[in-house]
């Protein structure tokens, strides 16, 4: 049996993150994924300034892009009309996971993590703390993080099931080419495209992203979302090839893991359940874990992971509960159509939402600007209903 102090399942941006951080401490790490990478991942591929903060603070370097990926003009569209278009937004940043997730997992085995991708798990052992991969290898820990996504093998272990699938959101997405291919034009956002949702549009050098997004349990038929959109946008649907994925929109766990054992990113819940960003997240949990993992060794106490983990990412619980509840405001079929008519009326509003994204304000700053308009939304729900 090999021994490490920490094993970390899942190389992507959580996984890459936390055992970047715990190895360049000196601990020896194992980073585990059942894929050898490069390898695809369903995601819009927006990187947004908070992202971009968090990679920087925690490989050293800004986030490398190339001219044409960064964007400034946004579309915003419900039902299909336009509700805005913004041409100074704040930089959002595309990239494909392909390559991204490539050069996060090589940072993390560049600063000492021993690779174990393309091997998958075939059993955890919380008693004696060990990870047992297919190929037959067994591997102690002292700290196990769980980064392996919303399907997540480590949130079984510990809690029975990955997630809620009353409250799990699901996503479908294309990679539209050949004459949509046009990395100048604008990221477009389409409120409605699904229910308690969105629609995407996010051009990049070699493809266009485009997928809809929402609640699970409110779209039965997201296929049937995602055709219409793509008519919509001119989009051949029986030509496309549809990437499916459960997305945690919002659904964070209060308490990320049990003693020795942790949970980062889409593993823990930690997606904005409003824009559905999940990568900056990912990355600052991983990274969150990755120090508790360190302190809690230090300490001689494994087991006080879990509890030192729970209280660094308290700030990120408070903003996600905030987002949550906001999320009715602009997607609950009674209020929507008033929040798109206030949105379509209010540069200041749709400034606010580009400003989240790009993490120059937080949900609380927007919380209190938004009670203030409950009172015309919901007069303005009232009216289209009679």
């Amino acid at each position: 049996m090999q021994s490490f102090d920490v094993i970390v399942i899942g190389a992507g941006p959580a996984g890459a993150a936390a055992a970047h951080v715990a190895a360049r401490t000196g601990l020896r790490v194992a980073l585990i994924d059942r894929k050898t990478f490069p390898r695809e991942k369903l995601c819009g591929g927006l990187i947004t300034g908070r992202a971009r903060g968090h990679y920087a603070e925690i490989f050293g370097h800004a986030m490398p892009f190339e001219p044409q990926d960064y964007k400034t003009t946004v579309d915003f569209r419900y039902h299909g009309q336009s509700l805005g278009l913004i041409e100074d937004a704040p930089v959002l940043c595309t990239t494909m996971r392909w390559d991204m997730d490539a050069m996060l997992c090589g940072h993390a085995l560049a600063a000492g993590a021993q690779d174990f991708t393309g091997q998958a798990v075939a059993e955890i052992d919380r008693d004696i703390r060990t990870v047992t991969l297919k190929g037959g290898a067994v591997l102690g820990y002292g700290v196990l993080i769980g980064a392996d996504g919303v399907n997540s093998q480590v949130a079984r272990v510990l809690f029975g099931q990955p997630f809620e699938r009353a409250r799990i959101g699901f996503g479908l997405e294309i990679e539209a080419r050949g004459a949509h291919i046009d990395p100048a034009a604008p990221i477009r956002i389409d409120l409605a495209a699904a229910q308690w949702g969105y629609g995407w549009v996010f051009p990049k050098r070699c493809s266009t992203t485009v997928g809809v997004g929402g609640l699970l349990s409110e779209n039965p038929d997201m296929k049937r979302a995602m055709s219409d959109y793509c008519d919509r946008l001119g989009i051949d649907a029986a030509e496309a090839s549809f990437k499916g994925q459960f997305l945690p929109f919002g659904d964070f766990r209060t308490v990320p893991g049990q003693g020795a054992e942790l949970l980062a990113g889409d593993a823990a819940g930690l997606v904005d359940p409003i824009t559905g960003e999940g990568i900056g997240y990912a990355m600052q949990s991983g990274q969150l874990a990755a120090k508790a993992a360190i302190a809690a060794l230090s300490a001689g106490h494994p087991e006080s992971a879990v509890m030192r983990y729970r209280r660094a990412l308290r700030p990120v619980h408070r903003a996600l509960h905030m987002a949550r509840l906001i999320r009715p405001v602009i997607f609950s079929p009674a209020l929507e159509p008033g929040f798109a008519r206030a949105f379509q009326r209010s540069s200041t509003l749709r400034r606010d939402y580009l400003r989240l994204m790009a993490g120059e304000v937080e949900y609380g700053q927007i919380l209190a600007r938004l009670v203030l308009r409950l009172p015309r939304l919901g007069l303005m729900a009232l009216r289209a209903r009679l």
